[in-house]
């Protein structure tokens, strides 16, 4: 099977990882792109989103609310992300005020909920491993926020490092240590060319692949071990999302290579 995917960038709403064509059973994705005064509007119906504002501003209505003004940077190497999240069974609206670009992130939900504009002051920013694998974390989505099984954020690869080695996994419910959880990486980078690589395995060998990543290319990882690596010169932005019955990060480090953090 191929976990990697390509985002064409194309005015509207853009469906990228569906259920019916993705190795993510619960967890989707999209893009949504607007110019000036271009409109979309998208009905929840039995998922919650996230629309984390990659570049660009737009007006947002969520059912009779109006929120002006959303988005804060013209790149995603600009600081913290705005995200909206908005409950099921809602229709939402975007109005683009420039051109914007939006990633739309979605799970099933049986649950009720309220939506939630979360600001770039808002988000936890942090500075995690060392070098070669450092790399700058903001965390926008997780259980202090309104969303019931999503958990996503932003990272910034140092260039030329790892990101998340060693490999790491969230495949098996051995909680606290460990919950199943889906996740997709979406590739951006400090200049058009810029390109990295993305692995993913099992122990036992049943996937074994890495890909070449470039601008606007996705990689899903439905179980096994995933590590990144940016190539030296390029900054590499990585928007990661997962779903999974237990809300957070809870994950359990290849032990071949775990050594390395002692």
């Amino acid at each position: 099977m191929n976990y990697k995917k390509t985002y064409t960038p194309n005015i509207g709403y853009t469906k990228i990882c569906e259920k019916e064509n993705c190795s993510c059973k619960r967890l989707e994705f999209g893009m949504i792109k607007l110019g000036r005064n271009d409109t979309v509007t998208l009905n929840t119906e039995g998922s919650e989103f996230a629309f984390v504002f990659l570049f660009g501003h737009a007006d947002v209505t969520v059912g009779q609310t109006k929120l002006d003004n959303v988005g804060n940077r013209m790149n995603v190497f600009e600081g913290p992300a705005h995200t909206v999240y908005v409950p099921r069974n809602q229709s939402v609206t975007f109005t683009g005020l420039e051109d914007v670009q939006i990633a739309a992130i979605s799970t099933p939900t049986d649950k009720d909920s309220t939506f939630q504009w979360k600001k770039p002051e808002e988000v936890k920013v942090m500075t995690l491993g060392q070098e070669p694998w450092k790399r700058d974390f903001h965390n926008l989505i997780d259980g202090n926020t309104n969303a019931d099984y999503l958990t996503l954020g932003e990272s910034f690869v140092v260039p030329g490092n790892y990101a998340g080695f060693p490999g790491h996994k969230h495949d098996v419910d051995n909680m606290p240590t460990e919950s199943v959880a889906e996740e997709i990486y979406y590739f951006l980078f400090d200049k058009e060319q810029g390109f990295g690589f993305q692995s993913l395995y099992t122990r036992d060998g049943e996937i074994d692949v890495t890909y070449r990543v470039k601008n606007n290319d996705l990689v899903e990882f439905p179980k096994g071990y995933h590590l990144t690596q940016t190539a030296p010169g390029y900054q590499m932005y990585i928007l990661w999302f997962m779903s999974g019955d237990v809300q957070g990060i809870h994950r359990t480090n290849d032990p071949d290579h775990e050594w390395v953090l002692q």
